[in-house]
């Protein structure tokens, strides 16, 4: 058994989900988690509906208590960034952070020799040029960014304009106008999600949104204004490349996230839109990744693919973990005792919900850069539809809004692996039929 320990960078899903798989496949050698928020780790999911809404309150975001972390005899660093990242000798380097209990390290700096790394850092939301520094313009990634949002619209009738039409802007939209706020929704494209859905089925989001008030707007963000209240550092509108103005009390940037690899500048590693693995989610020897930084060659799909996605990120911390410990069983640096592990690709098949007013938007597969979309629309003024999307001439992803679960679970079965587009049509259709 190495004196090193197994690192975990990121302490989110992803990053808990590799902890635990590591002290359930046996790793009993010391076992790091570093994450750069001085949070336990938490969901980030509710951010934007539940946290936002404030129906939660912060402490039932928690993915697991202290109590519950203990008995993983966890060497806990919050507040604690890794700066670098020395892949041939699987050596960290840190910045900052406190222990917690059980191992109360103190403030640590300095270097981190480790037997194997999990990177499980995430991403981190863009911004743009002039917000920096501009009071009631917020991203919406961490749970401090919910807080500080929540905060903004906790006067009534705020005038929120929110910059992104995708999953986030538009989940966030929904919220703001069930709390009776102003909402204009601003996008580049058109048609709300438009690129993780397809046109018709965002055509579909957008009428709902409009029949609950949020008024939509097409066009670029040019700059934003400050309020005319003397509060110069305080936003008063955005203003758009066309030269029309939106007032605003309160604006979001959900434009979208990056890859958190600006850390990782080791030339031996390719983070070229996220930290670049194989199949079995390997970006070095010893070195393995895990969740939205991850992008790794889905075995199945047979191109590297980068999921943003909840359930992705634990499925894939579990895989990381049993397949490090595998390795490191090879190297003999791991006692697996009398079932030695084997590595195994990472094949799930992708899933992405969102919620928006009631509805429920579930999806399997992959459905973003589809080249044929068909949308069967059940009942429209329900929204309630089902999609199929393919590539070439097989359907690779399906999505559903407003049916039952059973049928939802069977539709995953319909794109589990990719199948011909006629197939999948019939299976779909009678997969729905009772709808």
């Amino acid at each position: 058994m190495s004196a090193r320990p197994i690192a975990v960078v990121g302490a989110s899903a992803a990053g808990l989900a590799a902890a635990e798989a590591l002290r359930r496949s046996g790793w009993h050698g010391p076992l790091t988690l570093i994450g750069d928020e001085d949070q336990l780790p938490y969901d980030r999911p509710p951010l934007s509906k539940q946290l936002l809404h404030g129906t939660w309150e912060p402490d039932r975001l928690l993915l697991r208590t202290r109590d519950q972390l203990d008995p993983l005899g966890l060497d806990l660093r919050l507040g604690t960034r890794a700066t670098g990242l020395d892949a041939a000798t699987r050596t960290l380097t840190l910045d900052g952070g406190v222990g917690v209990p059980p191992l109360e390290q103190g403030r640590e700096r300095g270097r981190l020799e480790c037997a194997g790394v999990i990177v499980a850092t995430g991403v981190a939301a863009r911004t743009l040029p002039g917000a920096d520094g501009l009071a009631g313009v917020h991203t919406l990634r961490t749970l401090d960014d919910a807080l500080a949002l929540r905060a903004g619209l906790a006067d009534p009738a705020r005038r929120l304009v929110i910059v992104g039409n995708g999953v986030l802007g538009c989940e966030a939209a929904a919220v703001a106008r069930e709390l009776g706020h102003d909402v204009t929704l601003v996008g580049r494209d058109p048609v709300p999600m438009a690129g993780a859905v397809g046109t018709e089925v965002g055509e579909l989001l957008a009428e709902e949104h409009r029949a609950r008030g949020v008024r939509l707007v097409t066009g670029a963000v040019d700059g934003f204004t400050v309020a005319e209240d003397g509060a110069p550092a305080r936003v008063g509108g955005v203003r758009l490349a066309d030269g029309s103005l939106l007032p605003a009390d309160v604006v979001l940037l959900a434009i979208g996230s990056t890859p958190a690899v600006d850390w990782l500048a080791d030339p031996a590693l390719d983070t070229s839109d996220g930290l670049r693995c194989d199949a079995y989610c390997a970006a070095a020897p010893g070195i393995y990744a895990a969740g939205d930084v991850a992008r790794w060659d889905h075995p199945v799909h047979g191109r590297p693919v980068r999921f943003e996605h909840r359930m992705n990120a634990t499925e894939q911390g579990m895989a990381a973990a049993r397949n490090l410990l595998a390795e490191l069983a090879a190297e003999g640096a791991h006692d697996p005792g009398d079932t030695p592990p084997e590595r195994r690709p990472f094949a799930p098949v992708p899933y992405f919900w969102s919620d928006q007013y009631a509805l429920k938007i579930q999806a399997y597969g992959l459905t973003a850069g589809a080249d044929r979309v068909e949308t069967t629309l059940l009942d429209r003024d329900e929204r309630r539809t089902v999609a199929l999307y393919g590539r070439g001439d097989s359907a690779v992803g399906v999505l559903a809004a407003g049916i039952p679960p059973r049928q939802i679970r069977a539709l995953r079965a319909v794109v589990a692996t990719p199948v011909p587009w006629d197939e999948a049509r019939e299976r779909v259709a009678a997969a729905t039929a009772a709808s």
